[in-house]
């Protein structure tokens, strides 16, 4: 056995806003494990070095966040189907012959907190719309579509980036134009906004939500604040309205598993220690 304390933590840039490290530090503290968990702010030109010095360091892996998701998946030695899906890698895995794993568990997290917050949610419900087309809408797709949605109505600002996303998902992902985004939110039995808007110190959402309709799951990846004003006119008109935050911790989870041994819970003080 080695004397060596393990260590993770997260990159990215910016990266001091990051939740993660009260997260992964409340865990380990509740199970009573050694280790440390350190936000690292690293440049992209900076990147692959820092990588491949980190486990010399004592580090057994990493997180990764915006803007490295895609350049972490370029510089990882093995992949796993899921991250090539998703095409970026938000956790490293920094194994003893010297590799380094990416993996993508945004999915995971994603719909671990969907039934958590919404546990009488039925895959096979009805379409799925999804606001947005960046890296974060690729990972819902994929869960979403593994899950057993029957279609996705995908719309973004930029048309072609929503075009390339359902071109790369299959036929049961199609595109709505922006505009018409707040026209398909009455037929829809799952609305997910993957984008920023509503974000603290972003623009608004301005997609019209009077299409909402009561029973209707709503879900906003962002948190921060954590009840956006998506997730108001949601519950304003009697939806199931979930919110962000539950998506960071889960994604969490198998993260922590492979670097400490320990598989944490997510709870109320979980929730408390990533909002402290």
């Amino acid at each position: 056995m080695s004397d060596k304390i393990p260590l993770a933590g997260v990159i990215g840039t910016p990266i001091a806003h990051s939740k993660s490290p009260q997260l992964h530090r409340h865990w380990l503290k509740t199970l009573g494990l050694k280790g440390d968990y350190i936000p690292m702010d690293v440049a992209a030109q900076d990147l692959e070095v820092v990588l491949r010095t980190l486990p010399k360091a004592g580090f057994v892996g990493v997180n990764i966040t915006i803007p490295h998701k895609e350049a972490a998946l370029e510089i990882a030695d093995l992949v796993t189907d899921r991250a090539i899906l998703i095409g970026a890698a938000n956790t490293l895995i920094f194994r003893k012959d010297g590799q380094i794993h990416a993996d993508n568990t945004d999915g995971y997290g994603f719909i671990e907190n969907l039934k958590a917050g919404a546990p009488d949610w039925n895959p096979t419900a009805g379409p799925a719309t999804v606001l947005g087309a960046g890296g974060a809408a690729r990972a819902v797709l994929a869960s979403l579509l593994d899950a057993g949605v029957p279609e996705i109505l995908l719309t973004n600002r930029t048309r072609v980036r929503a075009e390339k996303l359902a071109d790369d998902f299959g036929k049961k992902v199609s595109v709505v134009d922006w505009v018409q985004a707040g026209n398909v939110l009455e037929d829809s039995a799952l609305v997910v906004n993957t984008t920023s808007l509503g974000m603290i110190g972003k623009p608004a959402m301005r997609v019209p939500l009077d299409g909402l309709r009561a029973g209707t799951i709503v879900t906003d990846l962002v948190y921060a604040p954590l009840k956006t004003d998506l997730l108001a006119a949601a519950e304003a008109a009697g939806c199931v309205a979930v919110d962000g935050l539950g998506m960071l911790l889960h994604q969490a989870v198998p993260a922590f598993e492979r670097w400490f041994g320990h598989r944490p819970v997510v709870d109320s003080a979980t929730r408390a220690a990533a909002l402290r």
